[in-house]
């Protein structure tokens, strides 16, 4: 079965040139996820993060700026 949203991301608010973290929780721990903005997919490097553990995922944007939102 594929894997759903238990917790769907929230919005979050943060200052220009900060960081912003940004959580969902899946119904199946350690299922891939593709981080997307847009019909970019998001990679990580200096900008971005991506974290998982069991079926909680996160994505850490860095530096942000006002295209990040």
């Amino acid at each position: 079965l594929p894997a759903f949203f238990k917790q769907e991301l929230q919005n979050t608010e943060a200052e220009e040139g900060g960081t912003a973290t940004l959580r969902c929780e899946l119904t199946k721990p350690n299922a891939p996820v593709e981080w997307r903005k847009g019909d970019t997919t998001l990679y990580p490097g200096l900008k971005y993060e991506m974290k998982q553990q069991g079926s909680t995922a996160e994505l850490v944007i860095y530096d942000l700026e006002l295209d990040d939102s």
